[in-house]
């Protein structure tokens, strides 16, 4: 799959020289950009919903010499 986007002089300039600092072609680094965001934002929602749960619980935790002690560490 391919897409083209538009940019202005001034992001074109911003992107290729991104590229060029990581060694990428500039699709690379466009790619490269895109999921890590993905990544990024799935990993707040999945920690905005350990912290929902967290709460919903009550906010009951443990030492971390309990834990430590479950895996007999």
């Amino acid at each position: 799959m391919s897409f083209s986007i538009r940019l202005n002089a001034q992001e074109k300039a911003l992107a290729e020289s991104y590229a060029r600092l990581h060694s990428l072609s500039l699709g690379e680094a466009f790619k490269q950009a895109l999921f890590e965001r993905i990544e990024d934002e799935y990993d707040i929602t999945i920690a905005d919903e350990a912290l929902d749960e967290y709460i919903n619980d009550g906010k009951k935790s443990k030492p971390i010499s309990a834990l430590w002690e479950e895996l007999q560490l």
